[in-house]
C-alpha cells in the first residue's frame, strides 16, 4: 500500500495549531512567576493592612475602634492630649530665696544709751523691774527673752531688728526720768557726818550713795556691798587713790571710775552689779550699777574727799 499524501492545506493547519498549543502551554508556566508593578493596568494594587504603628498612641475614647477616624480633641479634662503635643510635665519653681535673719542690733554686754533706752520701755510694759542701767546684761537678756515669748517671736535674748521694732509699737519714748531716775531705791536721810563738805554718803540700809557738797545732794546712785564673809567697812574715811581702769591684782576683775578709801575697798562701777543686780555681792567695794552716773562722779570726786559708810 502506498503512501497516504495529505494536502498541503491540511498539514498547514495542523501545523499552525501545534505551534498556538505550544505558546499557550508556555504562558501557562510562566504566568505564576511574573511580578506585576502596582497599579499597572488591569491590575488593581494590593491594599495592606494598617501597621500598629500608624494607630493613634490614644483614641478619643478608651476601647474605640482603631481602625476608625482619627479622633477629634475633646475639651474633657480626662481626655489625654493630642499625639502629637507631649503631655505638659510638672516644672519645678525655683526654690523661694531663703527669708534673710533680722538683724541683731544689741547683746549681751554691749552698754549704750540704746540699751538704756530697750530697759526703759521694757519697764513701762511690765518686762523690766528696776531702774535702766544702759548695760546689757543677764537680766536684760532675760526680760528681752520674756517680751519675745510672749510676743510669739523666737526667744533669743538678743534685741534684733523685729525684737525692736515691736517693742517700739507697743511702747512711747521714755522720758528723761525715766531713763535715768534717781535711784531705784529711796535716797535714805543723810548721816550727821555727811552736812558739811564734800562727801560720798553711802547707806547700807537704803543701799544708795548720794553725792552731797555742804549738805546739799548733787547725785544719787544705787550701791551693793560685800558680802558677809567680805563685808564693806563702816565708817569715816576719805578717797586717797582714783583709778580710772583699775583692774583688781587680787581677784583679777575690772574696777572702773575706781576711787579707793579703805585699804582695797573702793567705789566702782560693777558690770556684774549691772548684769545680776542684788543677786550678787562684790568683795568688800561699794558696787555702782549705773556707768554714766558713776563716770559723772568720777570726774567731779578729789582725792582728799570724805566718804561716809553707815547704816
Amino acid at each position: 500500500m502506498g503512501p497516504i499524501r495529505t494536502s498541503s492545506r491540511g498539514g498547514r493547519a495542523r501545523a499552525g495549531a501545534t505551534a498556538a498549543v505550544g505558546v499557550l502551554a508556555l504562558a501557562a508556566l510562566t504566568a505564576g512567576c511574573r511580578v506585576e508593578p502596582a497599579g499597572a493596568a488591569g491590575t488593581p494594587a494590593p491594599v495592606e493592612p494598617p501597621a500598629a504603628s500608624a494607630r493613634p498612641a490614644d483614641d478619643a475614647k478608651p476601647g474605640g475602634d482603631p481602625t476608625s477616624a482619627a479622633p477629634t480633641r475633646s475639651a474633657s479634662p480626662s481626655v489625654p492630649a493630642s499625639p502629637s503635643t507631649p503631655p505638659a510635665t510638672p516644672t519645678e519653681s525655683p526654690d523661694a530665696p531663703a527669708t534673710p535673719e533680722p538683724e541683731t542690733l544689741m547683746k549681751t554686754g554691749d552698754s549704750s544709751d540704746r540699751v538704756r533706752e530697750l530697759q526703759a520701755r521694757l519697764r513701762q510694759i511690765g518686762h523690766f523691774d528696776r531702774s535702766p542701767t544702759g548695760y546689757y546684761g543677764t537680766t536684760t537678756e532675760a526680760s528681752v527673752r520674756s517680751f519675745q515669748g510672749k510676743r510669739g517671736l523666737t526667744r533669743t535674748g538678743r534685741t534684733d531688728t523685729v525684737t525692736w521694732q515691736r517693742l517700739l509699737a507697743m511702747t512711747r519714748e521714755p522720758a528723761a526720768d525715766e531713763l535715768r531716775p534717781p535711784t531705784e531705791r529711796e535716797v535714805a536721810k543723810p548721816d550727821p557726818r555727811c552736812m558739811t563738805g564734800r562727801v560720798l554718803c553711802i547707806s547700807k540700809n537704803s543701799r544708795t550713795l548720794a553725792w552731797m557738797i555742804d549738805g546739799k545732794v548733787v547725785s544719787s546712785m544705787d550701791v551693793r556691798f560685800g558680802s558677809e564673809y567680805t563685808p564693806t567697812r563702816e565708817g569715816t574715811f576719805e578717797v586717797y587713790w582714783k583709778s580710772r581702769h583699775h583692774v583688781s591684782t587680787l581677784y583679777d576683775s575690772p574696777m572702773p571710775y575706781a576711787m579707793f578709801f579703805s585699804g582695797g575697798q573702793a567705789v566702782h562701777y560693777s558690770s556684774d552689779f549691772a548684769a545680776r543686780g542684788y543677786t550678787g555681792a562684790s568683795h568688800g567695794c561699794v558696787n555702782v550699777r549705773d556707768e554714766a552716773k558713776i563716770a559723772s562722779l568720777y570726774a567731779q570726786v578729789k582725792d582728799g574727799d570724805k566718804v561716809v559708810v553707815y547704816r
